[in-house]
């Protein structure tokens, strides 16, 4: 058995399975790991919004100033959980939050605190988006946006933004993006795997052949 494990070891193929499977297991365990050391379901997430962009120059594409204090379509954040007790109101320096969209759960919403409140034991935040309105942050805004926001809805708070490699997660959900990485994962597979297998049937083949001509 130890002579057959030690073998199959020495075959390319195998060893490349495995790494490509101890790859899936450190990538899954850091995602699992992550959730529970940030507290949140969601500690890591794509900016899909221009909403908390403020232009500079003209432009708000996180291509021209991407390590400014907003946000851009495209930034991969980092969310960890906490008390809503500790999220700072003191704007324009307050907390950025993820929460779930009052009206739609299902939608996750960025925006920063502008105010917070609370009332019969129970915190609730005005929010709103820095690029959005004419008046956009760090001025004090004189709209905010139409819903407030009950400490349930919070998922955490943005911690950390990494400009640009959100751009991969996004083209992931396009409607190309994810049968595009399917399709080279494929021929990736393909190339690795399958066609050396024919190449050495090929090569075993031939060798036969001669064998039979000499005798």
């Amino acid at each position: 058995m130890i002579d057959k494990l030690k073998k199959a070891w020495k075959n390319e193929h195998v060893q490349t399975a495995i790494i490509i499977g101890i790859i899936a297991i450190i990538v899954f365990g850091f995602w699992i790991g992550s959730r529970a050391v940030l507290n949140t379901s969601y500690p890591a997430l794509a900016v899909v919004s221009g909403s908390m962009c403020v232009p500079y120059n003209g432009r708000c594409d996180g291509w021209s100033h991407p390590f400014s204090q907003t946000l851009h379509i495209g930034d991969l954040i980092i969310v960890q959980g906490t008390e809503a007790s500790n999220l700072k109101s003191d704007y324009p320096n307050s907390d950025i939050i993820v929460f779930h969209k009052p009206y739609d759960k299902s939608e996750l919403i960025v925006h920063r605190i502008v105010e917070k409140e609370e009332r019969e034991g129970i915190i609730y935040f005005s929010t709103k988006g820095d690029g959005n309105s004419n008046i956009r942050w760090p001025d004090m805004p004189s709209e905010l946006d139409p819903w407030e926001v009950s400490e349930d809805l919070v998922v955490g708070k943005v911690i950390m933004r990494i400009p640009w490699i959100g751009h991969f997660v996004l083209f992931m959900r396009n409607g190309i993006g994810l049968p595009l990485v399917i399709g080279l994962i494929a021929l990736l597979i393909i190339a690795e795997f399958i066609i050396p297998i024919f190449k050495k049937k090929d090569n075993r083949e031939v060798e036969e052949s001669k064998k039979t001509e000499i005798l």
